[in-house]
């Protein structure tokens, strides 16, 4: 196992919840899947946390893609979901997905944390492993 890439970043939580008053559930739609935003919402005292996290997580792992938001990537591209254990697993679909097995990255470690003022990730793009 190799690793390919690495990215980090840190996101204010009142940038999202400002984002989402303006623009409401479009901006959630366009952002977040369906999955993302059920388990964002079931704690409405930490939400914004929860998708600042999943925010900068996205961010973090187009870092490792070396692409930024260029050539077709959307945000639903790349979902972040919960195992059983807590941890966060990455599923890419679209030009995310095509983008990634086109670096040979094959397997995605990610880390993400909150407070109620920022949230941070970090994405470890791998070679070796399938995603």
């Amino acid at each position: 196992m190799s690793i390919l890439g690495h990215g980090i970043d840190i996101v204010e939580t009142a940038r999202i919840r400002h984002l989402v008053e303006i623009h409401g559930q479009r901006f959630l739609d366009r952002c977040f899947t369906p999955s993302e935003q059920a388990y964002c919402n079931r704690n409405p005292k930490r939400r914004f946390e929860h998708y600042a996290g999943r925010f900068a997580a996205k961010e973090a792992i187009l870092k490792v893609l070396g692409t930024g938001w260029s050539g077709g990537i959307q945000w639903i591209d790349i979902e972040l979901i919960r195992e059983p254990s807590g941890q966060p697993r990455v599923i890419l679909s679209g030009e995310a997905l095509k983008i990634a097995l086109s670096r040979g990255i094959t397997a995605w470690h990610v880390s993400m944390s909150h407070i109620e003022t920022h949230a941070t990730a970090s994405a470890i793009g791998l070679a070796g492993e399938n995603i």
